[in-house]
């Protein structure tokens, strides 16, 4: 575990610069050029028929800066879910496996505990950082030191309760990004609306092509960061299942394979 620690974070740390980058990219050779082209050509449409009515783009609603850093936070929250699913489903495979290695019901004694936590120690070093091994070998190490049953019991409870702390804890950026987001919406509101109080004037005069251009900004930054929210807390409710889950089963595992067949 503290080994994985800073692997994580380094993830973490090139992700948002993978994302900021792609997302940067896109924006710069796709989005705002098409948007200023349909902007231009909707105003040549304006100036040619005072009664057209103006359509909407897609590239429109995108192209401002807090949609982008929206977007940019998105895909580094997606990048975080899907590395702390990956290492949950891997975790949630080992449930399917005999890590004990034991035949039949054979009923577990003290004398065969150092036999077990050599078993348990020979798994791959990244296997031995999941949560299912390291609840086994304390539950196996706890009853050849105390032969208690109860005591075992508590154990492995213990470890796997600190394990769904811990899970729940990292999941603490992820959902402060989900907060984020809406966040840097309102800021666009916020810029959008003042723009638009700034060209007051400009309305009062007749030209409202300012008003209304700020106004879009104010409104369609927060479209999009409610709906970016809306997704992205679906996903991390998701992982927050799994996880759940996890923990769990592997209560049940280690009551039904280790602590059932002990006997003092």
């Amino acid at each position: 575990m503290i080994k994985r620690f800073p692997d994580e974070l380094v993830y973490q740390v090139f992700s948002l610069l993978i994302a900021f980058i792609l997302v940067h990219a896109l924006y710069v050779t796709l989005i705002r050029p098409q948007a200023n082209a349909f902007l231009e050509q909707e105003a040549a449409n304006v100036a040619a028929n005072p009664e057209y009515v103006q359509q909407r783009s897609f590239f429109v609603v995108i192209k401002d800066y807090e949609q982008e850093t929206c977007f940019v936070l998105m895909f580094w929250a997606f990048a975080i879910l899907g590395f702390k699913g990956r290492v949950t489903w891997s975790q949630q495979k080992l449930l399917d496996e005999d890590l004990l290695r034991l035949p039949g019901d054979m009923p577990i004694g003290p004398e065969d505990t150092r036999d077990l936590v050599t078993r348990l120690r020979g798994l791959p070093d990244a296997m031995q950082e999941y949560l299912l091994p390291r609840a086994l070998l304390t539950a196996v190490e706890r009853f050849g030191a105390t032969r208690n049953v109860q005591d075992v019991s508590n154990a492995a409870r213990d470890i796997c309760e600190s394990e769904g702390e811990r899970m729940e804890s990292e999941l603490s950026i992820i959902r402060y990004i989900a907060w984020a987001i809406p966040s840097v919406g309102f800021i666009g509101t916020v810029r959008g609306i003042g723009d638009a109080l700034g060209q007051a004037h400009r309305a009062v005069e007749g030209d409202i092509t300012g008003v209304t251009s700020s106004l879009g900004v104010a409104f369609n930054s927060t479209f999009i960061a409610l709906v970016i929210s809306i997704v992205l807390m679906f996903f991390i409710h998701q992982l927050q299942l799994m996880q759940e889950r996890l923990v769990l089963d592997s209560e049940r595992y280690i009551d039904h394979w280790l602590i059932r067949r002990l006997v003092t």
